[in-house]
C-alpha cells in the first residue's frame, strides 16, 4: 500500500511528536510537555494506558525503576498508586537493596487515570491516526499519516510497542495485530529500515484471562496483601490493600498434554521466527526446558475489583484455543474454569538499540528517538522509563538544549536503575527481550528504592521535570532523617552509641525506642531509610569506596595484557577482548559480552603485575 500525500497548506510545527500511547509513549508525550514545549501524541486516544499483559507495576528489578520515574517527575509511579488493589513488598525479609513493591493495579481504571491525566496537559495535543512515515524537512521531520496528514515536528519520539508488523499467534494460525484486536503498525518500520537501522524480531506473550465465577478459590493458596501498604508517591492508593492474590501450579496432567501437542505451537513448530523473553518463558517452553520440575509456581489475580475474570501469570501460551480449555483445567482450582480472554504470542519488529545513543536518539536519524519494546526490552516498567528519557531528550533537543550524542545522559549507570537499562541497552545491545533485574546492577546496595528521591529528585529539578515543592519534599524530609541520625550518634545506652546498638543484626530501631532512644518524629518512610542508613552504614561506605576506586580505575591502560593469563574471565569475555584489543579498562567494559565481574578480574591482574602496568592511564579516553 501507498501512504497518500497531500499537497494542502503547510502543516503546523510542534515541538515533539510521539508515536504510540503505550506506558512509553505517554510518559514521552507527559515530559515532553513539561518543558513548555509543544507536543502531539498520535494514537488511538481510547486505548492510551492499556496493560495487555499483567495489570501490575513493580516486582524485583522493576520497582526501582518507578521509584526513579517518581524521582524524575513521570507519571507510572502516580497511575500506579491511584489504582492499586493489591499492594506487597517482596524479599522483605531480605536486605534493602533487593526488596522491592509490586502493586496489582485496577485494569481499566489505569487506562481511564492515565487517559484523564493527559487530556488535561495543557501543551499536548492527542489526534487518533496510525503513523506510517517519516520525511525530513527543514525543521526536523514530518510524520505522514495513513490518510496522508502530515504533522510537522523538530523531535519525534517513536513508542510504536509491540505493533511495528505486529503478528499475533493462536497455535499456528496468525494474523496481522499489535494485541489482540488492535491493527499493526503496517508501515512505520520502512523508514527506519530505509536509514538503515537493523530491524530483528522479537516475540512476547500473554497467559488465558479466565472467569472468576468459574474458579474455586477455596482450592488455591491465598496472598493477602500487606496490612499497611506503601505507594511508589510516597502514599498508598484508596483501595490498596482491597483484594488478596492467589497462587496454583501445573500438575503432571498440564506436562502430558502440553508435551502431546508441542507440534500445534507456532514456536516449537518453526512458524515463529522471533526471539521470545528467557526470563518469562511460555508454560510450554518451561514444561520442556526444565523437564525434571514436576510442577511450575502460578500466580492468580484479579483484574480489577469489580472485572469478572482473573489473570493466570506465569501461564502464557500460544497453543490453539482448544488445548487452553483442557490445559487450564487441569490446574487445581480450575477444574471447571472457563476461558473468556485466550493467550496468544505476538511477534514484532524491534530496533538494534546499540544504533541509539544513551538519550534513545537514533544515530542514523537525528532527531527521531525510539522507546520501549520497539527497542527489544519486555515489560512495562523499563518501557516507561525509556519513555520518559526519550521525551526529555526530544524537547531538549527541540529547544537547543541537546546539542549532540556526546551530551552527558540524563541519567548515569552509577547513579539509577534507569542508567543501567540505558547503558545495557545501548552499549551491549540485546538477543532476547531485555528484562531489568537487580543482578545486572553493580551497585544496587547504593540505588536502592528506598532512596530513588534523594538520587534523582535534584537531577529531576535541574532537568525541568519536578515542581520546586517535590524538591523543597524530598530535601525536607532527609533533613529529618539527618536529624534522626545525629540523636542517634548522641545517645548512648550502656556505654554504647545508640547506633551502634541498632547496627546489631538482632535489634531493629523500636527496639533501640525501647531502651529510651528519643528521635524527631518521622514518617514510616523516613523512619526506614534512617534504619537503613544505619545499620547497613559499614557495607554503604565500602560499596562508595568500591565506586570511587572503580571510577579511578577506568582509565587504566590494557596495553600488553595477556588476557589467556588472566584468571577467571569467562570464555566469551577472553575472546572478545582478544579480537577486540582494547587499550583502556574504559573500552574493555564498554564491549558486549564483557561483564563488571571480568572487569574486576581485569583490575587485579593490573595490580598484582606491577606500578608500570597499574599506573599507564589514558586521558584520551573516558568511560
Amino acid at each position: 500500500m501507498t501512504v497518500p500525500h497531500t499537497s494542502s497548506s503547510a502543516p503546523r510545527c510542534w515541538n515533539v511528536i510521539v508515536i504510540g500511547g503505550g506506558h512509553a509513549g505517554i510518559e514521552a508525550a507527559w515530559a515532553a510537555a513539561k518543558f513548555g514545549s509543544v507536543a502531539l501524541l498520535v494514537s488511538n486516544p481510547a486505548t492510551i494506558g492499556r496493560m495487555p499483559c499483567n495489570p501490575a507495576v513493580g516486582g524485583p528489578g522493576k520497582s526501582q525503576m518507578v521509584f526513579e520515574i517518581q524521582a524524575l517527575g513521570g507519571l507510572m509511579p502516580r497511575l500506579a498508586d491511584d489504582t492499586a488493589i493489591h499492594t506487597r513488598t517482596l524479599n522483605a525479609s531480605k536486605g534493602p537493596a533487593v526488596q522491592s513493591l509490586r502493586v496489582q493495579n485496577e485494569r481499566d481504571a489505569y487506562a481511564e487515570r492515565a487517559q484523564e491525566l493527559l487530556l488535561d496537559v495543557p501543551n499536548l495535543q492527542i489526534v487518533r491516526g496510525e503513523a506510517a512515515d517519516l520525511e525530513p524537512d527543514a525543521q526536523g521531520w514530518q510524520v505522514v499519516t495513513t490518510d496522508g496528514r502530515r504533522f510537522q515536528a523538530r523531535s519525534v519520539v517513536i513508542a510504536a510497542g509491540t505493533f511495528l508488523r505486529g503478528l499475533t499467534w493462536y497455535g499456528r494460525q496468525s494474523r496481522g495485530e499489535g494485541r489482540q484486536g488492535e491493527p499493526p503498525s503496517r508501515f512505520l518500520s520502512a523508514p527506519l529500515a530505509r536509514a538503515g537501522h537493523v530491524l530483528k524480531r522479537y516475540k512476547t506473550g500473554t497467559p488465558p484471562r479466565v472467569r472468576a465465577d468459574a474458579v474455586d478459590f477455596a482450592a488455591l493458596l491465598e496472598i493477602p496483601a500487606d496490612p499497611q501498604p506503601r505507594g511508589f508517591t510516597g502514599h498508598s492508593g484508596p483501595n490498596a490493600a482491597r483484594s488478596p492474590t492467589w497462587q496454583t501450579h501445573t500438575t503432571p496432567e498440564t506436562h502430558r498434554l502440553i508435551h502431546e501437542n508441542l507440534h500445534e505451537s507456532p514456536m516449537y513448530a518453526g512458524d515463529i521466527e522471533g526471539l521470545g523473553p528467557r526470563y518469562c518463558p511460555s508454560i510450554e517452553d518451561k514444561v520442556v526446558r526444565f523437564a525434571h520440575h514436576d510442577r511450575h509456581l502460578l500466580f492468580v489475580e484479579p483484574e480489577g475489583l469489580d472485572t469478572s475474570e482473573v489473570y493466570l501469570q506465569g501461564f502464557s501460551s500460544s497453543l490453539p484455543p482448544r488445548l487452553q480449555d483442557q490445559l487450564v483445567r487441569t490446574l487445581p482450582g480450575f477444574e471447571r474454569a472457563v476461558i473468556h480472554r485466550y493467550a496468544y504470542a505476538v511477534e514484532y519488529d524491534v530496533v538494534d538499540s546499540t544504533e541509539l545513543t544513551l538519550h534513545l536518539e537514533s544515530r542514523l536519524l537525528p532527531g527521531v528517538f525510539t522507546a520501549g519494546q520497539l527497542n527489544g526490552t519486555s515489560g512495562y516498567e523499563e518501557a516507561a522509563a525509556q519513555g520518559l528519557v526519550a521525551g526529555t531528550a526530544a524537547a531538549r533537543r527541540a529547544l537547543g538544549l541537546l546539542q549532540g550524542h556526546g551530551d552527558a545522559p540524563i541519567v548515569s549507570r552509577e547513579t539509577s536503575y534507569i542508567g543501567v537499562m540505558l547503558d545495557d541497552l545501548t552499549l551491549r545491545g540485546s538477543d532476547e527481550p531485555y528484562r531489568m533485574m537487580t543482578s545486572r546492577v553493580e551497585h544496587r546496595l547504593l540505588i536502592r528504592q528506598d532512596n530513588a528521591d534523594e538520587r534523582l529528585t535534584g537531577q529531576g529539578f535541574e532537568l525541568g521535570l519536578v515542581p520546586e515543592q517535590q524538591l523543597g519534599r524530598v530535601q525536607a524530609k532527609y533533613r529529618r532523617i539527618e536529624a534522626g541520625q545525629s540523636a542517634m550518634e548522641g545517645q548512648r545506652f550502656q556505654g554504647q552509641p545508640a547506633d551502634q546498638w541498632l547496627r546489631r543484626p538482632d535489634f531493629s530501631l523500636g527496639d533501640v525506642e525501647a531502651m529510651g532512644l528519643d528521635l524527631p518524629v518521622l514518617s514510616p518512610d523516613e523512619r526506614e531509610a534512617l534504619e537503613i542508613r544505619v545499620k547497613y552504614a559499614g557495607y554503604i561506605e565500602r560499596a562508595k569506596r568500591q565506586l570511587a576506586a572503580e571510577g579511578r580505575a577506568r582509565g587504566l591502560s590494557l596495553s600488553g595484557v595477556d588476557y589467556a593469563a588472566v584468571p577467571v574471565l569467562s570464555n566469551e569475555a577472553r575472546e572478545k577482548l582478544r579480537r577486540a584489543q582494547p587499550q583502556t579498562v574504559a573500552q574493555a567494559a564498554r564491549l558486549p559480552g564483557v561483564r563488571h565481574a571480568d572487569i574486576s578480574s581485569l583490575l587485579i591482574y593490573i595490580k598484582q603485575h606491577g606500578p608500570d602496568q597499574r599506573n599507564r592511564v589514558s586521558r584520551e579516553t573516558s568511560f
